[in-house]
């Protein structure tokens, strides 16, 4: 299967990096190159574009779209967290910018042999990088009740997370649950019929939370954020799209806190604590994508763009 992944936001995100021709990018979520082409056709000679991702399907893919400009770009197979050592590694110790498109790209969607759609009956999997063992069978099959109700309800936001966590562990008594589709049929049965009329899919949010669970999506995040803007040139941008309100969250409170980190108490009048600000928040509020880009692609509705600049 092709991959294929239409990029959300993307003039907007291209624009709010403020690209500098000689400058050093990196775009920590590469996919299938969406974001990294259109920098790469704004850089010069001496501008330069890492790009990072944990799926070799998205590496190989991204490699042959940025081919004509294999001279000034260089592909790592990592995960964004270690950016730190990905640059250290290429001998780079500060970027212009960084960009992240978080979340499942389409073709990981898209692609049954991936195990993440609930649309098709597939063995259960959900890596986003498959050179890792643990797949989303185990924590559906090794996790107890309490932690699957833990990880349906904080990060599928599901209000019948202890019911689907309950007939989840139900169901694997009888035999060890396999696929998305007995997965899906098990979900169904642990939400009464009426509560699932117009709501979508009844799988969407525990198929979400397994996936965040298993890729420690929103660990990942949170423990990069801070590295991410220390790494930036000064007037360097992070541009990142969050694709839910708990990603988005992290992101917006990362960001305040980057621009205001004083821990002094309100009536101090000079600050002593001596954390000084990093930047400032570009996008008062995030930008979201318009009418014409939700027509053409229905998958960047929940999409939000938040833009966070290195201080001079």
């Amino acid at each position: 299967m092709e991959f294929k992944h239409i990029s959300v936001l993307l003039e907007e995100t291209i624009d709010s990096l403020d690209i500098k021709p000689d400058g050093i990018y990196v775009d920590g979520t590469l996919g299938g190159g969406g974001h990294s082409l259109e920098i790469c056709k704004r850089l010069g000679k001496n501008g330069r574009l890492i790009g990072i991702d944990q799926d070799m399907d998205a590496i190989k893919a991204a490699t042959e779209r940025l081919k004509d400009y294999s001279d000034k770009v260089t592909i790592v197979h990592s995960n964004y967290q270690d950016i730190d050592s990905v640059l250290k590694g290429l001998d780079i110790s500060g970027v212009d910018g960084i960009v992240l498109d978080l979340g499942v790209s389409s073709y990981q969607l898209d692609n049954v042999d991936r195990g993440f759609t609930y649309r098709e009956d597939t063995p259960l999997d959900m890596r986003m990088d498959q050179s890792s063992t643990m797949t989303a069978k185990d924590i559906v099959n090794d996790y107890s009740e309490e932690e699957l109700f833990h990880v349906i309800r904080d990060y599928g936001e599901d209000g019948f997370a202890k019911n689907i966590a309950k007939h989840i562990v139900r169901a694997r008594q009888e035999k060890p649950i396999e696929t998305t589709g007995e997965l899906n049929e098990i979900i169904k049965a642990a939400i009464p019929a009426k509560m699932r009329q117009g709501t979508g899919h009844p799988s969407k949010k525990t198929f979400q939370a397994i996936r965040i669970e298993l890729n420690k999506e929103l660990e990942v995040l949170e423990n990069s954020l801070d590295k991410m803007i220390e790494l930036l040139n000064p007037e360097g941008r992070l541009s990142i799209i969050t694709f839910h309100s708990l990603e988005d969250r992290i992101v917006k409170n990362s960001f305040r806190k980057n621009m205001n980190p004083c821990i002094c108490p309100p009536g101090f009048p000079v600050c002593v604590c001596g954390k000084k600000s990093q930047g400032k928040i570009v996008t008062r509020k995030p930008i979201v994508p318009g009418n014409e880009e939700l027509e053409e692609n229905k998958r960047a509705k929940s999409s939000k763009l938040r833009v966070f600049e290195k201080i001079k």
